[in-house]
């Protein structure tokens, strides 16, 4: 399970550290609610050499005038 992985680097030994780690937790919940991830339905799915060179042509050409 991948939840669990984020748990095996570090030890909650008292009541300190673990409301600290219950903060953060939260702290992370709000950000994911101010910034939600975008609805990328949208994209479509392009394997066309020709075209996927087109796209990061323009995409570098977007960032060499920025």
């Amino acid at each position: 399970m991948a939840t669990s992985s984020i748990f095996a680097n570090f030890d909650i030994r008292d009541a300190e550290k673990a409301e600290a780690f219950v903060h953060a937790l939260e702290l992370s919940e709000q950000d994911k609610l101010k910034y939600p991830v975008d609805d990328f339905s949208h994209c479509e799915y392009v394997t066309d050499p020709e075209r996927i060179k087109q796209l990061f042509e323009g995409w570098k050409k977007a960032k060499d005038e920025n």
